[in-house]
């Protein structure tokens, strides 16, 4: 894995707000509850090793609910928010539109016009001036970077403004059904917290199984995914292989891709947006992109933006040219979902 220098040669400069962003202050509350949704889950996390390996208080039954609604709420950000609603790169019938739109939002890492209009403004202004998570935002030297991966990783959603809907997704502002969602996103943040809890109730029969499902399956299930999903913003635009030309600091990390339902092959995803397959290159597991491909066998989805091969060869940097010349195995780009 190359480190930070090898993957940014131009200097970065520190990101003031544009006068196209449209800035929209956010209520003084809402930060405190940005911290409340970051800090509970991730104090549940910390406290899972001593809580699993020195008081054995987990069993089989909390494993499941927690790979479950892992699963879900991930897919709904990974296949959902990001490749449907942000980048449009499938079209879904409306029962699987609205599933995803509240899969997502069981994630809990904002209202769905939220996350999009964030993401939007992201790509538009991918590590420049504008881009609210870059980690090059302080510069490029190691004290700038490390304050610049933590402001990537979570910092930046303490920020003081919101991004204008308005202006990054008026698509979905204009939809009554996805509007009603974005708005229900207290009720399912509830629903997500509760919903393991009643399941572990019912399922073991004990108040003792319903907290320790709320603990695993709601509680350190919303931290760890939190914590995958802001790597994608931190640490793929920070270390990783450059394998596809674009003009930021997007990269490929290989160990995220399983855990991000194929969302680390973030360099790909930034030189082809639209992409519904992110994992192109041969052995990149995309699991997000198998399930559009099933989604789309049974129908549910249609107009799928797959690889196209003569484009993407065009954009591989010129290491992967030159090994595509030598053994085109070794960099063969699938024109479907591929080995997800």
């Amino acid at each position: 894995m190359s480190t930070a220098t090898d993957t940014a040669t131009a200097p970065a400069t520190r990101v003031e707000p544009l006068p196209d962003l449209q800035p929209e202050p956010k209520p003084a509350g809402e930060k405190v509850l940005v911290g409340i949704f970051v800090a509970v889950p991730m104090l549940a996390l910390i406290a899972a090793i001593p809580l699993a390996w020195g008081w054995g208080l987990i069993n089989w039954q909390d494993i499941v609910l927690a790979v479950v609604f892992y699963e879900i709420s991930g897919l709904g950000i990974a296949m959902g928010f990001h490749r449907y609603f942000t980048h449009s790169s499938f079209k879904a019938k409306t029962g699987l539109r609205v599933a995803l739109a509240i899969a997502g939002s069981l994630a809990i890492e904002g209202p769905l016009l939220t996350w999009v209009a964030d993401h939007r403004r992201h790509h538009k202004y991918s590590d420049r001036e504008g881009d609210p998570h870059s980690p090059w935002r302080f510069g490029d030297d190691w004290k700038a970077l490390t304050k610049g991966l933590l402001w990537a990783h979570m910092g930046w959603m303490f920020d003081g403004n919101h991004t204008s809907q308005q202006k990054f997704c008026p698509d979905l502002l204009a939809d009554a059904k996805m509007r009603r969602i974005s708005r229900l996103f207290p009720v399912l943040v509830t629903i997500s917290l509760v919903l393991p809890a009643l399941i572990g109730w019912a399922w073991i029969g004990t108040w003792q199984g319903a907290l320790t499902a709320f603990f695993w399956a709601s509680l350190v299930r919303v931290a760890f995914l939190h914590h995958v999903t802001w790597s994608i913003n931190s640490i793929c635009h920070t270390f990783g292989k450059e394998e596809f030309e674009v003009r930021d600091k997007s990269r490929n990390v290989n160990w995220l891709a399983i855990l991000s339902f194929g969302e680390s092959w973030h360099n790909l995803h930034h030189a082809d947006p639209t992409c519904a397959r992110h994992g192109v290159l041969r052995g990149q597991i995309d699991i997000a992109a198998r399930c559009i491909w099933i989604s789309e066998k049974l129908g549910w989805v249609y107009d799928v933006r797959w690889p196209d091969e003569i484009r993407l060869t065009g954009k591989k940097t010129g290491k992967l040219r030159r090994l595509g010349a030598m053994t085109k195995r070794a960099v063969s780009v699938h024109a479907g979902p591929g080995g997800a």
